[in-house]
């Protein structure tokens, strides 16, 4: 079977173990991407102490990661859609694996920084990487599940940090911490490398590209991708405040032991994927994308308000943040189908490659922004800020189908 051509193919044509294989593969090496992302973040009160620095200097840590990762990203669309995506998601695995190796060994803050540097290279490659695989290998009628599972295997890589770092850490180090994170990312590109052949595709003759999307760049002129870009970024801000600084804040602001801070993320990121599951059956008719997204993101903005302003128990907070991790899972599958709307045929890797880009923009500014407000004890500002990007993150999807619809409409 051409598998390059599923995509087109009705459900019952293409076996259903086919498309599981490569949902299946790439959701494991997308677990791996969102891992890396969170191996620093939880432990940030063991770091400051271990260097001697401040919260703004280790959002700094995240800052270059997702820096390097922005720039990464947009550029390694190009590399997927001109190469094809297998070789690249290797390259990142290994990257990543080898930056974990490195937090564990070093012995300054720069060397830290050093490593960063590098797992943001590694991280850059999967958005393009995965989506590319996704949108060509999975038949038509289950490509939204394809990003639920997809969303759902981040979610818990990012369940998974947390509890695996914060975890060791308390048993034997932080270092060992990082190490056994290094071997986790390892072992899964090894699986990868014995089912290699399902992760084969085609590379698209550069005609072909051509053809498709009149000519490498001209994606860049679609309005839509670019308040796609703009979504992500916002998007961003949301996903890394609840990382980095929201469960702290919670604890400052509503006296919880330490413990449960890790616990906060982790009860968040499972809940997500939860939520996924349902925003998958959701999904299944794009046109109510936008309004799917918007129901998600209110809900999870009016459980920020609760924390900032109300007065919840310890034992409540984590179950605060699971509704609010359940909340903003169901538009996740939703998330993904609006680049999907605005995409070219053939033009997968590049449009997930700058669109994405938005998502590590943001995920870089953020810890610039909130680090200080939590080095300056803002914690209600925290959370509230937190509701208030929600909010514009609503805007902003609708702003995707303005757009959209705008660029459709007969002149």
């Amino acid at each position: 079977m051409n598998t390059s051509s599923t995509l087109n193919l009705p459900a019952g044509a293409v076996p259903l173990r086919a498309d599981a294989s490569v949902i299946g593969l790439v959701g494991l090496a997308h677990l791996i991407s969102h891992f890396s992302q969170l191996l620093l973040a939880p432990l940030f009160p063991w770091l400051k102490e271990a260097f001697n620095v401040s919260y703004a200097q280790l959002g700094f840590l995240m800052t270059i990661f997702f820096t390097v990762s922005c720039a990464v990203q947009a550029l390694s669309g190009f590399v997927v859609d001109r190469f094809g995506p297998r070789p690249i998601l290797f390259g990142g695995l290994a990257l990543i694996g080898t930056a974990a190796f490195g937090y564990a060994i070093s012995t300054s803050y720069w060397m830290l920084a050093g490593f960063a540097v590098l797992g943001g290279i590694g991280n850059g490659v999967f958005h393009p990487v995965d989506y590319t695989l996704l949108n060509r290998k999975v038949s038509a009628p289950r490509l939204g599940h394809a990003y639920s599972v997809h969303g759902i295997t981040g979610s818990l890589g990012w369940a998974l940090a947390p509890a695996l770092v914060v975890g060791l850490t308390y048993a034997w180090s932080w270092r060992v911490a990082l190490a056994s994170a290094g071997l986790l990312a390892f072992a899964v590109l090894a699986v990868l490398l014995l089912n290699r052949e399902k992760l084969a595709l085609k590379v698209l003759a550069p005609a072909a590209n051509a053809g498709a999307s009149g000519g490498n760049l001209d994606f860049l002129k679609i309005p839509a991708v670019w308040m796609c870009f703009a979504f992500f970024f916002w998007y961003a801000i949301v996903l890394s405040v609840v990382q980095a600084f929201a469960p702290e804040a919670a604890r400052q602001l509503h006296g919880m032991a330490l413990n449960l801070v890790a616990l906060c993320l982790t009860v968040y990121m499972l809940c997500s994927a939860g939520g996924m599951v349902l925003g998958g059956f959701l999904a299944c008719d794009p046109a109510r994308c936008e309004r799917i997204v918007g129901i998600g993101f209110g809900l999870a903005a009016a459980v920020a308000l609760v924390l900032a302003l109300g007065s919840p128990t310890a034992a409540m907070v984590p179950v605060l943040f699971g509704l609010m991790g359940f909340a903003s899972g169901i538009a996740g599958p939703s998330r993904d189908l609006l680049v999907k709307r605005s995409t070219p045929e053939n033009a997968s890797g590049r449009v997930y490659g700058v669109v994405y880009a938005g998502l590590d923009i943001g995920q870089a500014v953020s810890p610039l922004v909130f680090g200080l407000m939590m080095d300056h004890g803002q914690y209600r500002g925290v959370l509230l800020g937190l509701a208030l990007m929600q909010g514009v993150l609503i805007a902003s999807a609708f702003n995707v189908r303005r757009v959209r619809r705008t660029a459709l409409a007969p002149a």
